[in-house]
């Protein structure tokens, strides 16, 4: 299988044909770096990497703060500096519109300045807005706030799982690209905890806390290896790779590897939007969006958003409901970290939309049976169980994986304008379920999951007939074999 292209070159536009056997090509890479993994893997030293995953998951922290803060805050801010219930409304859901501008520019900013300087440009907006969330007097400080938290977390939503898959060895990858999803269940749990403990202003100090960890950590990690490479910059791309994989390691296949798949993607012409959508690209796109859809329109936002008043409306304890669904939800992607790179992301994703489902079932047919008046006594038991096994079938694949994938799948040539798009798409699925959410529960709150089930059970359907297994894999190998 061979790659034909017009490669544009030099400053006169000189057009040349490139033909390379790529899949090939990187196969061959894939079995050299096989051999190279077991002679060094002894020798090699990788707390650089845990150090720097640690590093850029404070951002996945933030993102989870930011998410996490309207929440425990409602009675507080409209109170302090009386709002109405549209002003307030307008504060939770200007964060979704902040995130989508922040995907839109997201891979492009990752791509211009480097993952790091990706990272600092998100943190400076989310530490521009928690600032102007604290000093607020009125709703447009508040709003204006709210949005640059929203962007901030946008750039995080690419950039970190990225950057992770980018610097991580291939049996890690999975398991340190997962932290990721983790992080972002911790920083919501803990707004929730310390939202009702803590005034809403000191509330908003506490989002300074990640931000800082992240900036000051900065210093101390690499740059991504393949973005360097990418930008020519040789000299700093050993060096990163090397203090990734320690003083000691031999490198220098994988070295020769990572410049060879660069250098042969580069020769092809800068990708656009609409690039995308050529046939040697469609594949991947097609797998990275189809699961960003599917992660978001299964019903996520909305039943994240509204589980009190789900559980209220089916006569169950909202606090405790809430509690218990907190941990779970934190439990369960932390046990997912580690056995993604044992188990594959496939079948993760199998049994996750499967349990999906069912959650889905339980708890459409809690309400089918409440509006019916029909077997009362097992309505609360039905709810609170239905959204406890969805909650866990999420945290355990679907909430993780896609971002996982997505992190893979993309060539480094259109990584930030597939990875923009990617993210886009979930954003607004996110906006678009947690808006439509109360009106479908008024249409039929049975109904409402049943539509969601079909949702999952079609992801089922798409995840066995399209997304490929890349456990144990090259990212250069995943990405020549999908888009060959």
């Amino acid at each position: 299988m061979t790659i034909k292209e017009d490669a544009e070159r030099g400053s006169h536009g000189v057009r040349e044909e490139v033909s390379v056997p790529l899949l090939r090509e990187v196969n061959d890479m894939a079995d050299k770096e096989d051999e190279y993994s077991e002679q060094t893997s002894n020798k090699t030293s990788l707390w650089k990497v845990y150090f720097s995953t640690f590093v850029a998951v404070c951002g996945s922290f933030e993102f989870g703060s930011c998410a996490g803060y309207s929440s425990p805050t409602q009675a507080a801010i409209r109170n302090d500096l009386s709002l109405t219930l549209a002003e307030y409304s307008m504060f939770g859901s200007i964060l979704t519109f902040g995130a989508m501008i922040g995907a839109i520019t997201s891979g492009k900013i990752a791509d211009f300045v480097g993952r790091k300087g990706a990272m600092r440009t998100a943190t400076g907006f989310c530490v521009g807005g928690w600032l102007a969330i604290y000093f607020a007097q009125g709703a447009l400080v508040l709003d204006f706030g709210r949005l640059a938290t929203g962007y901030g977390m946008g750039v995080f939503s690419y950039v970190v799982p990225v950057f992770i898959a980018e610097i991580a060895p291939k049996n890690l990858r999975g398991a340190l690209t997962t932290v990721n999803q983790l992080m972002i269940c911790t920083g919501v749990s803990v707004a929730f905890i310390i939202g009702t403990v803590l005034n809403w202003r000191t509330l908003a100090l506490t989002g300074l806390i990640p931000c800082a960890i992240l900036l000051f950590g900065l210093f101390f990690i690499p740059e991504s290896p393949r973005w360097l490479a990418k930008i020519g910059r040789k000299k700093d791309f050993e060096a990163a790779l090397q203090d990734l994989r320690g003083k000691d390691a031999d490198i220098s296949k994988e070295t020769a590897e990572i410049r060879d798949y660069i250098e042969t993607l580069e020769r092809l012409p800068k990708a656009k939007m609409l690039d995308l959508f050529q046939q040697r690209y469609l594949r991947s796109v097609i797998i990275g969006v189809g699961l960003m859809v599917f992660q978001q329109f299964g019903g996520i936002n909305g039943i994240c958003f509204y589980t009190s008043d789900i559980f209220e409306s089916a006569g169950f304890s909202a606090t405790i409901g809430t509690i218990i669904y907190a941990i779970l939800q934190v439990v369960i992607t932390g046990l997912n970290t580690t056995v993604i790179d044992r188990s594959g992301r496939k079948p993760l994703l199998l049994v996750s939309s499967t349990g999906l489902v069912l959650g889905c079932i339980l708890s459409g047919i809690s309400f089918y049976l409440k509006d019916h008046n029909l077997a009362l006594n097992a309505v609360p038991i039905l709810a609170v169980t239905g959204i406890l096994v969805y909650i866990s079938a999420f945290s355990a694949g679907m909430g993780a994986v896609p971002w996982v994938i997505m992190s893979e799948i993309f060539p480094i040539n259109i990584k930030g304008v597939a990875g923009s798009l990617a993210t886009l798409v979930n954003w607004f699925g996110a906006w678009a379920v947690s808006y439509t959410f109360n009106f479908l529960m008024s249409w039929s709150s049975y109904g409402t999951f049943i539509l969601y089930a079909a949702i999952n059970a079609a992801a089922i359907l798409f995840v066995v007939t399209v997304v490929p297994e890349t456990k144990g894999k090259t990212l250069e190998q995943i990405q020549a074999a999908i888009n060959a």
